[in-house]
């Protein structure tokens, strides 16, 4: 990815991302209960747990799929509890799903410069009339898309039909469509989920790629080996509580954690 621009470092005064308090509930399931943890910029975070431990729920809380039931989300000071999810992709936060969701019938760089259109300045008027400001925002969406593309080494594959791919394939389409937006947090959950040991090691490349380009990110994961070589901080879930915060080593040797993955002896 050496082609690609690179973004400006955030500053590290502050965390970019503060979790405090969240609760949230599903009938009468208390799915996060009183979870609080930080996020620095230009850091890779993990939150890992064991099914049922409530990290996608707490992922999609902090992308703003729905509020959570009492607590504060903060990102680069700003506070966006409750903010719909596309208000706060506009902040700059860009974010991947456990199963795919490339635009089917669209190809590789259609689905890239979807990913671009949350930094469109046009309206929607402006787009169905086709004004100058929305094919400004077009001719950038495809250039950056693009530039993309070409930092991933899919620059030949543009014009295919993203859902054609081999899925460790569309997976890394899916990052880059993310990356598009120019996000200063990247949530990604599960990127590992249903790939190779190879893909898998490409990808744990790839993610350290991006952080040193400036991108901070937040991944939730299963597969251990990934997390423990790429994060800097993980944050441990187990029943909706938070167990454990802190380097891989520290999270490896807290007697809770290995009860949890291991059971106690």
């Amino acid at each position: 990815m050496s082609d690609a621009p690179r973004l400006a470092a955030p500053s590290e005064t502050a965390p970019l991302l503060a979790v405090a308090g969240l609760h949230h509930w599903f009938g009468g399931l208390h799915v996060i209960d009183g979870v609080s943890f930080s996020c620095r910029a230009g850091a890779i975070k993990a939150i890992i747990g064991p099914n049922g431990a409530g990290k996608s729920t707490l992922f999609n809380l902090v992308a703003g799929s729905f509020p959570p039931v009492s607590g504060r989300v903060s990102f680069a000071g700003r506070e966006v509890t409750g903010l719909p999810s596309h208000r706060i992709a506009s902040l700059g936060v860009s974010r991947t799903f456990q199963s795919s969701r490339l635009f089917p019938g669209m190809s590789v760089l259609e689905n890239v410069m979807a990913g671009r259109y949350a930094r469109g300045r046009s309206g929607f008027l402006s787009g169905m009339l086709r004004l100058p400001a929305a094919r400004r925002d077009e001719r950038d969406a495809r250039r950056r898309a693009l530039e993309t593309l070409e930092a991933f080494g899919l620059a030949e594959l543009a014009g295919a039909d993203a859902r054609s791919l081999p899925f460790g394939r569309q997976r890394i389409v899916e990052i880059a469509r993310a990356l598009a937006a120019e996000p200063r947090l990247l949530l990604l959950d599960e990127p590992a989920c249903g790939l190779n040991i190879r893909e898998t090691e490409r990808l744990g490349s790839l993610i350290q790629d991006i952080r040193s380009r400036g991108v901070t990110v937040l991944i939730v994961e299963h597969d251990m080996s990934l997390v423990m070589g790429i994060s800097d901080e993980v944050v441990v879930l187990d029943r909706g509580s938070l167990v454990a915060e802190g380097t891989t080593s520290e999270v490896q040797a807290d007697p809770r954690v290995v009860a949890i993955y291991l059971g106690d002896a």
